[in-house]
């Protein structure tokens, strides 16, 4: 799977948990999940839980807080599902 397709799959994900006041045109590969997207942190937990389903990986607790934006997510992401 290519890091475009992680990307477009997992904006997919993010824009389900994104507040109103944040257009889905706004997430990009440098966007910070909670200073930029305003995810609440409850919220990033159930982006890792459908991350998880989607690409059938686990995520790590350590993993998780190197997930701060979009890029670092796509390459843990790409990373994991090379590694199976």
């Amino acid at each position: 799977m290519t890091a475009e397709e992680i990307y477009n799959q997992l904006k997919d994900i993010i824009k389900v948990y994104l507040p109103e006041d944040i257009a889905q045109s706004e997430i990009n590969s440098n966007s910070h999940l909670i200073n930029e997207l305003n995810i609440n942190s409850s919220h990033l937990i159930d982006v890792v839980l459908d991350v998880e389903d989607a690409f059938d990986i686990t995520i790590k607790d350590e993993e998780l807080e190197a997930m701060d934006t979009v890029s670092s997510a796509v390459t843990i992401i790409q990373t994991k599902i090379n590694h199976k």
